[in-house]
């Protein structure tokens, strides 16, 4: 290590000596004028909540195994802020550490273009989550603290959070799944200021905190979060207790530290104006260089850094030998990826990658549970606590684990979208994988029936959407998803679907089917026109093409499964022949025929196009039913495609 090293202080001690006692006393101090500096001259941030915080990150940072040179060291312990809006008290502490230089984050705090955001940033050197949708900071530290057993290594993982997020329900679903898990790697500190952004955290939402952390089987040490030694002894009290789970409660004052600031709430998200602020660091006694960094903000370009390139953990995943399903089988594609995940864990057991795989009590119906009773280790069960258990996965996906959280679409998708939004944000590499899609689920009724996830997870820049089309293709997705970094959403439906053949009766995505991501293929030929459709209503769409060449009308049909990139050269060739309908069991204003639409716009392909899809709500009532009700049968299809030719003609 480099001469860096020296600033960690570790937790050996039973003490802080008066020495680093008076380094820290002295530093807070300066740092608080930091604070006030940065947000004064963004015009903007939250002074208050980083001031009572700052105290709790100083001591945290010195003493935990961090290292300013090599901030992303994989023995490193992973430091979760979970109210992310204290960013300049976080952006200060690693500043005055050496993570960076301090003066660039000052001077160019929430300026456009700078890394130094509002909320904390995951490509800050020093930073290990981007956060900031309060009460997901301790989910994610379970991830990092489950990643630590699953991998074998003994770094601990602390989160420091806010005292108001605590009444989200998320909280609570972490804290239940620590202890369950024995996650004694990890340790919540509480910044308990008893103020938030509108008010006394007692007429915002009352809460008892202590109580909660109790009865869910945590132990709780009460400090006062402004003195340096509880805070260290504290923090090495939990860092030593291999059996239990520590919250740590530090009482705090917002604002602490300058008189006209303290204890008042409209100081969590406002910053103190430039005499304001000049008042405040004389109190302060701190150095007043306002226009230094003023002149810094309007004369240097935006402060562009990031850590320094986190070498990925090689994953060495062994696809296994694919499942084929053959011609006359009925399979859902939901059980055909039970079975796939159940292969890849068993042919890479013992081996340096692990597989985790999450559920929330539906492991019979997401087909999980081979994979559990096979291979208990690696499986996780949440329970009904979808906000959390997604959260987890996305954080345990980071860490050199491949993971999978498998859902009904509803919960999986529609429930769960901001945790999957932050998990985009923080680069994770997670496997989503969502049955009981689209009507095909039947007779649960429209609350079940997850008709919306392409339009939902197309928001997310970094989620590639994959719809398989039988068991065999869905094998081979499953296996390619757990090959390959990034984070994919793979949807199935519930029902049993007949096993695709090519003309000649063979399976189509069988033997010698390769899954290239982005490619679609051609099932069906044909020169009048084009159906593109895939998964549920694949094997409908051939019917429909059995039928229209009986009646004598040559068209083609497209499978294309993959949603977030389609297939460019496909469509262009589909647009060739004039007309294109596209088939699928999904709302028609957000799925795959806007995806096609979108496409043909935006390159100028002129051609007629019809889409069919789900156009409402749909009641209960057996698939097959409901098929025909919202006018998706295939005699539907037929007379769509009949009718486009006649008009094309």
């Amino acid at each position: 290590m480099s001469k860096d090293t020296k600033i960690r202080w570790g937790f050996e001690q039973e003490s802080l000596d008066e020495e680093k006692i008076e380094k820290l006393k002295k530093l807070s101090t300066i740092a608080r004028g930091d604070i006030l500096k940065m947000t004064t001259v963004a015009g903007s941030g939250h002074p208050g909540g980083s001031m009572s915080s700052i105290d709790i990150y100083l001591t945290l940072w010195h003493c935990a195994r961090v290292w300013p040179d090599k901030p992303k060291h994989p023995d490193r312990d992973r430091i979760v802020v979970s109210h992310g809006h204290t960013s300049p008290g976080v952006y200060v502490t690693l500043g005055h550490l050496g993570f960076f230089n301090l003066d660039e984050a000052i001077a160019n705090f929430r300026k456009t273009g700078s890394s130094f955001e509002g909320h904390v940033e995951r490509d800050i050197p020093g930073v290990e989550w981007t956060t900031g949708n309060l009460g997901q900071g301790l989910s994610a530290g379970c991830g990092f603290a489950l990643a630590a057993k699953l991998l074998g290594k003994d770094f601990h993982t602390f989160v420091v959070m806010s005292d108001g997020e605590q009444s989200k329900g998320q909280v609570a679903e972490a804290r239940r799944f620590a202890k369950k898990y024995k996650l004694t790697n990890l340790t919540c500190i509480i910044d308990y200021n008893l103020l938030q952004l509108s008010g006394p955290l007692n007429e915002i939402m009352p809460q008892n905190i202590k109580e909660n952390y109790l009865a869910d089987g945590w132990r709780v040490i009460e400090i006062d979060g402004h003195d340096h030694q509880q805070i260290y002894k504290a923090l090495r009290e939990a860092v030593k207790d291999k059996e239990n789970c520590v919250a740590i409660l530090a009482r705090t004052v917002m604002g602490k530290g300058v008189s006209f600031m303290e204890n008042k709430f409209k100081y969590h998200g406002q910053p103190l104006s430039v005499d304001e602020c000049r008042k405040a660091l004389q109190e302060l006694g701190v150095e007043d260089d306002l226009e230094k960094y003023f002149n810094l903000r309007k004369t240097t370009p935006p402060a562009q850094i990031k850590a320094k390139e986190e070498i990925p953990p090689e994953l060495n995943i062994d696809p296994g030998k694919p499942i084929v399903y053959r011609a006359g089988e009925k399979v859902a594609n939901r059980n055909a990826f039970g079975k796939a995940l159940k292969s890849l864990g068993e042919v890479n057991r013992g081996k340096k990658t692990p597989i985790a795989v999450f559920d929330c009590d539906l492991l019979g119906s997401v087909k999980t549970d081979e994979f559990a009773k096979s291979l208990p280790e690696w499986f996780f069960e949440g329970g009904i606590q979808e906000h959390n258990t997604a959260a987890i996965a996305g954080a345990l996906s980071t860490q050199g684990v491949v993971v999978f959280f498998s859902d009904f679409g509803v919960f999986g998708v529609d429930e769960t979208y901001n945790q999957h939004r932050l998990n985009d944000l923080n680069h994770t590499s997670l496997k989503l994988v969502c049955t009981h899609n689209g009507i095909d689920v039947g007779q649960d009724g429209k609350t079940h029936q997850c008709i919306d996830y392409a339009g939902v997870m197309n928001n997310l820049f970094g989620f590639k959407i994959i719809i398989p089309a039988d068991g065999n293709q869905t094998d081979k997705v499953i296996r390619y998803v757990a090959t390959h970094p990034g984070n994919f959403f793979v949807g199935v439906g519930r029902s049993k679907l007949p096993i695709i053949l090519s003309e000649e009766g063979v399976p189509f995505f069988g033997e010698g089917y390769e899954f290239v991501y982005g490619k679609a293929e051609v099932v069906r030929e044909g020169k009048l026109a084009v159906i593109i459709s895939a998964g549920t209503l694949l094997h409908r769409a051939i019917q429909a093409w059995e039928i229209l060449k009986e009646k004598g009308y040559s068209v083609r049909v497209v499978n294309m499964s993959c949603w977030s990139d389609p297939d460019a050269e496909t469509l262009k060739e589909a647009a060739k022949t004039g007309i294109i309908i596209t088939y699928e069991d999904h709302n028609v204003k957000t799925g795959l025929g806007s995806i096609v639409a979108n496409f043909l716009a935006e390159n100028s392909l002129n051609c007629y196009f019809r889409k069919l899809g789900v156009k409402r709500y749909a009641p209960s009532g057996p698939a097959e039913e409901l098929f025909k009700t919202e006018g998706l049968e295939v005699e539907n299809l037929v007379d769509t495609v009949i009718e486009a030719i006649k008009k094309a003609n």
